[in-house]
């Protein structure tokens, strides 16, 4: 990945970068800190590659970064005094993430290192993150595996009369006893609660024929799935049978139309297009999907009228719904593959609409 980085660097003729948001430094060097308030960056020459790094960080990043030196500094120090070492003789182009980098910290950098211009490589980053690695292939392939674990075990842990805030806690303790831990902030609502797509959990309780709603993710090393799945508190009505099936038939067809090629928008006007012909095309309020790899979003995103082209190796969320204010909402989610024949899918566990007791 620094050699794919490094090619780049030549053909912009650009001397060197100088990273600075942790998801990058982790995408290239197997790194995963959060820094804090601390100085921490990733120098990368067309020779080399420092880690620049509190010196508490030191141990545990010996463990684990590839392809690049560390460059400790301990608190009461410079952090800034390696920097120029790191990046000797780079020229007058820099690149660095504009969308991350603080202007007070680049015209530090432009002070240290002599360089005149910064030359944004976070687009670039962002295409390159957006193709996975086999490596990181396995990495996502394993946390769906361990999310569908957690899709079948939850739902004899919930109850009638427990809180949405129970039920988060209690997915949160199903992962602890796979040995994993959760990807995101888990989402459980109930009742007309389920019609916030991104709502938070309160002290309600269940009450007979509530819907549940379920969104939740595993990781596995520092890779997320995502999915969501819908139950309901005792038989379901007939109207909650029919969106389900609704949902889900919107769901199945966008995951048979994947393919390299389409375009993002292109597939989620296939799922909306479902659920309008059902009468709820204004309570499908939100894109079809994301992205999925060391965030839980990232790119692409699969906004209504995105050109963006799905491509080999991306990774996506496929998650239509429908939202009833005061009554409620249901929303299927899984994670698949954009590969050459359709799409493959990572998370399987029953989509059912499943019966709390």
């Amino acid at each position: 990945m620094l050699d794919r980085l490094r090619t780049w660097l030549r053909a912009e003729s650009v001397g060197a970068a100088f990273l600075t948001d942790p998801i990058s430094i982790a995408y290239l060097t197997g790194l995963r800190l959060n820094p804090h308030e601390r100085l921490y960056g990733l120098a990368v020459t067309a020779t080399g590659a420092t880690v620049v790094l509190p010196a508490l960080e030191e141990a545990r990043a010996r463990s684990v970064v590839r392809g690049a030196a560390l460059l400790p500094w301990p608190d009461g120090s410079d952090p800034w005094a390696g920097v120029p070492r790191a990046l000797a003789g780079i020229g007058d182009r820099l690149a660095v993430e504009k969308a991350h980098l603080s202007l007070a910290n680049w015209e530090k950098l432009r002070d240290l290192t002599g360089a005149s211009e910064a030359v944004d490589i976070g687009p670039t980053l962002t295409r390159f993150r957006a193709s996975k690695s086999p490596q990181e292939l396995a990495a996502l392939e394993r946390a769906a595996q361990l999310t569908d674990l957690v899709s079948e075990a939850i739902w004899e842990r919930l109850h009638e009369g427990m809180t949405e805030v129970e039920m988060a806690r209690a997915l949160e303790a199903v992962m602890s006893e796979l040995g994993t831990s959760a990807a995101f902030g888990s989402i459980a609502l109930s009742g007309p609660n389920s019609a916030l797509p991104h709502g938070r959990q309160t002290s309600r309780r269940l009450q007979r024929g509530d819907l549940v709603l379920l969104d939740f993710g595993a990781s596995h090393e520092g890779y997320a799935a995502d999915v969501t799945r819908v139950g309901v508190v005792g038989p379901p009505s007939s109207e909650q049978t029919e969106l389900h099936a609704l949902v889900l038939a919107a769901h199945d067809a966008a995951i048979a139309a994947v393919e390299p090629g389409l375009t993002a928008g292109e597939l989620d006007q296939i799922a909306r297009a479902k659920i309008g012909a059902g009468g709820h095309a204004d309570h499908f309020n939100h894109r079809l999907g994301h992205g999925l790899g060391l965030e839980t979003h990232e790119h692409p995103s699969l906004d209504p009228g995105s050109l963006t082209v799905l491509e080999e190796g991306m990774v996506i969320t496929i998650e239509p719904g429908v939202y009833l204010p005061g009554w409620g909402g249901i929303r299927i989610e899984d994670d698949v593959v954009v590969e050459a024949g359709g799409a493959r899918l990572l998370t399987q566990a029953d989509r059912s609409l499943r019966t709390i007791q």
